[in-house]
């Protein structure tokens, strides 16, 4: 069975102000226990010969090369197999750079934000912007040509050139993917608790989007899902796994999968992962809708004729109808039996979901 894994690793030198994920900080590296945890998982379930790996954190470069080697040769991926780890700027270092290539990482996807220093500050980040510049130069001097860079907008007090500051970083640093999002205020993290006054407002942070996906387009990263952008070829297999509602199997605490259309988790219990193996809680099954949401999040939109043909769902005759008016307002358009969303209808995806569902 072809699927796509998912390797949450929770562990973090220290929590961002605005990250509301599953991890702990204050960890220099993944103590060995976890990663014996993760092999136990990895057994329980079978998992081998994935067509896509993926370190997602937390922050997957505090592990050692030696243990992302232990954790490939246990999967065993495909051939050619797309295999990414997240990095923090401040965590890399020339060798172990060379050893996360040697060991068949083949995907790094570093966070960068903001070229900004006092705003990485603000945000809890624990790298300068000059720290983010080496790690794309290290990263291509150890082979990687196939790098991704975050940035995050409508931060506080943001500006168009603090965007542009910081997509010439990454693009100069020989990326060729982008994920581009709103900082949004979770509940239970540090900025939610604390909110900044000069946060933008919704309407600014929309004009903000527009802008990036705009800017980079102009600059050959083209729009493939609402968040993300790459060169031609460069998209995220992994994470295009989830959007095509294809199978993938998440292993660590707060990790979701879903094989076969049974959706299942682990809770996230770092203390109860490490301890043994425990019933996973089930999820239902994936449906109609979820197809319907997760295509929408595509620049290349939903076929009506799949939705039919693989989940025996039409549209009802009044949701239809109002699929002109989403289009009159500049929302989507519907041709040849596709519908997608353009950027401004990305924005407020789930009230067009509302409107249609």
């Amino acid at each position: 069975m072809s699927f796509g894994l998912y390797l949450h690793i929770p562990y973090c030198g220290a929590k961002c102000r605005y990250c509301d994920f599953y991890s702990m900080g204050a960890h220099r590296e993944v103590p060995d226990a976890y990663l014996d945890a993760l092999l136990r998982e990895i057994a329980r379930h079978g998992a081998s010969a994935p067509r896509t790996v993926y370190f997602g954190g937390g922050t997957p470069s505090l592990l050692s090369p030696d243990q992302v080697r232990r954790i490939l040769s246990a999967v065993q991926p495909l051939p050619g197999a797309e295999i990414t780890l997240e990095a923090n700027p401040d965590t890399l270092t020339p060798e172990k750079l060379s050893g996360y290539r040697a060991a068949g990482v083949s995907r790094l996807s570093i966070g960068v934000q903001s070229a900004r220093d006092e705003q990485l500050r603000r945000l809890g980040r624990l790298h300068t912007a000059r720290q983010a510049a080496s790690a794309f130069a290290m990263a291509r001097e150890a082979g990687f040509d196939n790098i991704s860079g975050d940035i995050m907008l409508a931060l506080p007090g943001y500006t168009d050139q603090e965007f542009l500051d910081t997509l010439d970083l990454i693009e100069q640093g020989g990326a060729d993917h982008i994920s581009c999002y709103l900082l949004k205020l979770e509940p239970g993290t540090y900025l939610y608790r604390h909110p900044p006054a000069d946060l933008p407002d919704e309407d600014q942070a929309a004009a903000f989007y527009l802008f990036a996906v705009k800017e980079l387009e102009k600059r050959g990263y083209l729009q493939y899902e609402i968040s993300n952008f790459a060169r031609p070829g460069r998209e995220s297999a992994h994470n295009l796994i989830y959007w095509d509602c294809e199978d993938y199997l998440g292993i660590g605490p707060a990790a979701y999968s879903c094989m076969g259309g049974r959706r299942f988790h682990y809770p996230p219990d770092l203390p109860a992962f490490l301890a043994r193996p425990f019933p996973l809680p089930e999820d239902g099954r994936a449906d109609a809708e979820d197809f319907i949401m997760l295509q929408l999040r595509l620049k290349k939109g939903l076929s009506l004729a799949r939705l039919k043909e693989e989940w025996n769902y039409t549209f009802s005759p009044a949701a239809l109808a109002r699929i002109p008016l989403l289009e009159q307002a500049g929302y989507c358009t519907l041709q040849e039996g596709i519908l997608q969303l353009t950027p401004a209808g990305m924005l407020v995806q789930n009230a067009v979901l509302t409107t249609l569902l």
